[in-house]
């Protein structure tokens, strides 16, 4: 049996450390054309819908009335942030659709 002076039970630190593992995780920002910036920590694998939707939500606006771009290309709501070629601390672009001509 272990002693609980030497060897405390650090079970919850050890399962945060477990979640954000710097390979698994990446930061990402996203700006508007007023350069207002969220940052997000998003899974490399996750589709990119989920970062597009909580800026949505914090921004208080409808999903479909935004495009988001990275290096002037269209991002696509069911790509991955690797799919995408996004990187650690990079930079998305945010535009209200524009309707008419």
């Amino acid at each position: 049996m272990s002693d609980p002076a030497v060897d405390p039970p650090n079970v919850k630190k050890e399962a945060q450390e477990e979640k954000k593992t710097p390979s698994e995780y990446m930061t990402l920002r996203v700006k508007d054309k007023d350069h207002n910036e969220l940052v997000f920590m998003v899974r490399k694998a996750t589709p990119l819908k989920k970062l597009m939707d909580a800026y949505c939500v914090r921004k208080n606006v409808e999903l479909n009335t935004f495009v988001f771009l990275f290096h002037g290309r269209h991002l696509r709501p069911e790509q991955t942030p690797d799919e995408a070629g996004l990187g650690d601390g990079d930079e998305i672009d945010t535009f209200q659709h524009q309707l008419g001509g």
